[in-house]
């Protein structure tokens, strides 16, 4: 295949097209490869000044199902004189004829591709596609390295709640978004556009993007090491760098209008609905939580734009049902008013509602009344913990009575099963509250057949059990993580404590989980080990059939890192993580607070009912809730 910047630069649009109708019928679903779906957005590209193509690294059907890149695609393509375009991570078999006919990487739009652009942009939604990455810039013919390249290609960027710690994956972006990316993507864009006009060095393009709000330049910053291998220092290395980049937010999200025309897949999503982001941020402080710890503070959009949004998005693409999506939908303060605004037009619409974030303190008949209208979804509760301990450690603030509460609610509205998500490996458990996950359970199973109207009707409980992995930027982070044999182990012994048929339970490879630790704590010497499993052949590793644990415990071996620092081991309370200069909004005080406090097993109201001082209200420039006006 192509790897230098010659054969890729150079190769026309028309003749990828021209190759691929050599191998399309040789791949499943070529579907994924064409493009042309309905909404999708064509231009001139003689007549663009910024081209940018988005790439999620993983498949076409996975890629489709992200709101993120949604929102994005339909913000930068308002501008006339720019495109943004989609690429995805293509199936092995796909992957394999590309190689094999010299067929770049390219955009579904265009069929241009990748090092073409003025700007590829990867999202770092997850640990384990960090090799996809490396796996979609050599299919462009891109040097993997940023030091590799030099002004003549594009500029590699990324975004997404990885970027929390971005250090693994430093080596190998120019430009890494901290936070959210609405009106950063933009500057960045419009600040390339100008560096073009203006006949800018690619050094003097980063030192202006530099002073972009949430923007960080991996190569303005040097680490220094301890002796024994912790972080001594993270400091700016060029002027233009700041001390600490401050992550950008939206403060006010109805300035930002949800995406109204979604691309219509060739082939099903895995999530093939339309949606729209209700809210931002989460009140509820879970401890285990890295998303509900970043994405502060608490922000709502109004009922009004949520429901023409949502009428405008389903009319525009022909869906008949609508998620109203978020970290935790039933909080939004006028819920109620949302959901008669959207049923006002939804049932005589045939379009379905589904809520997918409930909360089983905040569940009620008139939720289910209001979302059921058309048809029914399931009905999925995190439970997380199985004791009530244990859920004090996690500040989940959730009872058995609220549990039991919500499922009779549940069941005497008809619906037949429940799914409960655990975790495992949660700080402080004992296989006491291993043994609380199967109980909880027979006791949902149990709670149903007290019922009248359950006579002659089966019911099917769920239980999905996680392996806790500690992350950046939460309480747990100083955590070290259970090892996988401690992890088998209580997988075993949950499956034993199961004694009924009506329980199905599912959980999760402990080896993923133990390599996503790794990688969540990482530092920048993770970079040459994730270039060295990759080399070796290391891509898909979220997929079971291609993930080979011993292949990674040999990239460990050969670039002389021990995995086992990074989620064996406890982090001090004033230690410096490599995380330590990008600063999401929760103060580390706040962190090392909770932390304390989950020790003692004591929990921390929600932030919409009591301010805990976490420090995310200064992103906005004033209070989160009204209430706190006169606390912080």
């Amino acid at each position: 295949m192509p790897t230098n910047r010659e054969d890729t630069r150079t190769i026309p649009a028309a003749q990828v097209q021209q190759a691929l109708k050599q191998v399309l019928m040789e791949v499943q679903k070529p579907a994924r490869y064409t493009g042309g779906e309905y909404n999708s957005v064509n231009k001139d590209a003689d007549k663009m000044d910024v081209r940018f193509a988005f790439c999620f690294p993983d498949i076409y059907e996975i890629g489709m199902s992200f709101l993120g890149e949604k929102i994005l695609y339909e913000l930068l393509n308002r501008h006339e004189n720019w495109w943004c375009e989609r690429a995805f991570m293509p199936w092995t078999d796909m992957k394999a004829q590309m190689e094999a006919h010299d067929i770049p990487l390219y955009t579904l739009e265009s069929k241009t591709p990748l090092s073409q652009f003025d700007i590829v942009g990867f999202t770092l939604e997850y640990e384990l596609c960090y090799t996809n990455i490396l796996a979609m810039l050599r299919l462009s013919g891109i040097p993997l390295r940023a030091e590799d390249r030099d002004e003549s290609w594009p500029l590699i960027i990324a975004g997404g709640p990885c970027v929390c710690n971005a250090e693994p994956m430093a080596d190998f972006f120019d430009v890494m978004q901290l936070g959210e990316g609405e009106q950063m993507l933009q500057d960045i864009c419009a600040a390339v556009e100008e560096g073009k006009k203006q006949g800018l060095t690619k050094q003097q393009l980063l030192e202006k993007l530099a002073g972009i709000p949430g923007v960080y330049i991996p190569s303005f910053y040097d680490v220094t090491y301890l002796p024994d291998g912790r972080i001594a220092s993270v400091h700016p290395n060029n002027p233009h760098a700041p001390e600490k980049i401050i992550k950008a937010i939206v403060k006010d999200l109805d300035s930002f209008v949800p995406p109204e025309n979604f691309i219509v897949p060739m082939i099903g999503a895995v999530q093939d609905r339309a949606c729209v982001e209700v809210l931002r941020g989460c009140v509820r402080g879970c401890r285990f939580c890295q998303a509900g710890q970043i994405y502060r503070p608490f922000r709502e959009r109004s009922p009004k734009l949520i429901s023409d949004s949502a009428r405008a998005l389903c009319r525009n693409t022909g869906y008949d049902e609508l998620s109203l999506t978020s970290l935790s939908t039933s909080d939004h303060s006028k819920l109620e008013e949302v959901l008669d605004r959207l049923n006002a037009w939804a049932e005589a619409d045939h379009v379905s509602l589904s809520l997918p974030s409930l909360r089983v303190d905040n569940f009620s008949q008139s939720l289910v009344e209001k979302t059921t209208k058309v048809r029914k979804s399931g009905l999925t509760f995190a439970a997380e913990a199985g004791t009530q301990r244990l859920r004090d450690v996690i500040n989940k603030n959730v009872t058995w009575e609220q549990i039991e509460r919500t499922c009779t609610i549940a069941f005497q509205e008809g619906y037949t099963s429940v799914k409960l998500y655990f975790m495992m490996g949660l700080p402080t458990e004992t296989l006491e509250d291993i043994k609380g996950i199967a109980d909880t359970a027979q006791k949902v199973v149990d709670l149903y057949y007290s019922l009248d109207h359950a006579k002659g009707k089966g019911v099917q409980v769920t239980i999905s059990v996680a392996c806790f992995v500690p992350k950046p930027d939460t309480p747990f982070q100083f955590c070290a993580q259970d090892r996988r044999e401690t992890l088998r182990e209580k997988q075993k012994y949950l499956l034993s404590c199961v004694h009924s048929r009506k329980i199905k339970v599912n959980y999760h490879d402990s080896a993923t989980s133990v390599l996503e630790g790794v990688f969540a704590k990482g530092d920048r010497r993770l970079g040459r080990v994730i270039e060295t499993a990759f080399e070796n052949g290391a891509f898909f590793d979220t997929w079971e059939e291609y993930f080979d644990y011993d292949r990674w415990l040999a990239a460990f071996k050969t670039c002389g890192v021990d995995p086992d620092f990074y989620n064996y081991r406890e982090i001090a309370l004033d230690e410096v993580t490599p995380w330590a200069h990008l600063d999401v909004g929760v103060s580390q005080a706040f962190l090392a607070r909770e932390y304390e406090k989950a020790l003692r097993a004591e929990t921390t109201q929600p932030c919409n009912r009591q301010c805990n001082g976490c420090g995310a209200n200064k992103l906005l420039g004033g209070p989160c809730f009204e209430y706190s006006k006169d606390l912080v």
